[in-house]
């Protein structure tokens, strides 16, 4: 694994998913995410109770397939497939690789493209792991309502996401673990400040209230709010049966 010093190295530009990134990711991620390592370990006993048989599982926004391949661990029930879509070209090229590494015999199609244009079909599990925060805000509503129209009955949105708060206390008191967080990572303060600029615009987060708010308008129902470490958090939203 490659160790993120990309922030030690130049000055801040906006954040986008370029092929340095991809170099570093599984690191920065790691060292960036509280409790990510611990939300890929805990992803197969989820899958695991809600994939149907002969249906799909979608990873939106699937990066280098961390969660594809946590996902695929857990399959058990015959027919399914999985589907790993990301708008990095060379994320999606980079995250074949690694399937294709990977034994196991549920089949994965990795997919280059904008989880905003695809079509959503015979899901039962759908995971969006902080990437919902790099839509435009506009959008996500109709983001949203595409992944319930194309779930199954009894199905599961996962949504990960870095969460934002009204209180502004709160705010700060997150914002100052949260840094604290990635100087135990091994970050430095330059490197804490130049990423939090590239990224400025760019992760627009929004509360857990806000995703409630949207995930119930869309039809979900029940929400629940299943994992959380400091401002990064999970929840599953079901597709009423």
């Amino acid at each position: 694994m490659s160790r993120d010093d990309l922030y030690r190295r130049r000055p801040p530009a906006p954040f986008e998913f370029s092929e340095e990134v991809v170099r570093v990711f599984p690191d920065m991620i790691e060292r960036s995410v509280p409790g990510y390592r611990q939300l890929l370990e805990l992803t197969p006993l989820l899958v695991q109770q809600a994939v149907q048989p002969d249906s799909r599982i979608y990873d939106l926004g699937c990066s280098l397939g961390a969660a594809t391949l946590a996902a695929r661990r857990a399959v058990r029930a015959e027919g399914v497939q999985i589907i790993g879509i990301d708008n990095s070209p060379e994320m999606a090229e980079r995250c074949r690789e690694l399937i294709a590494a990977d034994n196991s015999r549920v089949p994965v199609r990795i997919e280059q493209g904008d989880i905003r244009e695809v079509a959503i079909e015979n899901a039962s599990v759908v995971m969006l792991y902080f990437t919902l925060q790099f839509v435009p805000p506009a959008a996500r509503d109709a983001v949203i309502g595409n992944i319930f129209n194309g779930l199954r009955p009894g199905g599961v949105l996962l949504l990960a996401e870095k969460f934002a708060f009204d209180d502004a206390r709160e705010q700060q008191w997150m914002d100052r673990h949260h840094e604290d967080f990635k100087r135990a990572q091994g970050y430095s303060d330059l490197e804490i400040a130049r990423k939090r600029q590239a990224l400025d615009n760019v992760l627009v987060p929004e509360t857990r209230e806000q995703h409630r708010r949207r995930l119930q308008a869309a039809g979900f129902d029940p929400i629940i709010d299943w994992f959380g470490c400091l401002n990064f958090g999970c929840l599953a939203a079901i597709r009423p049966a």
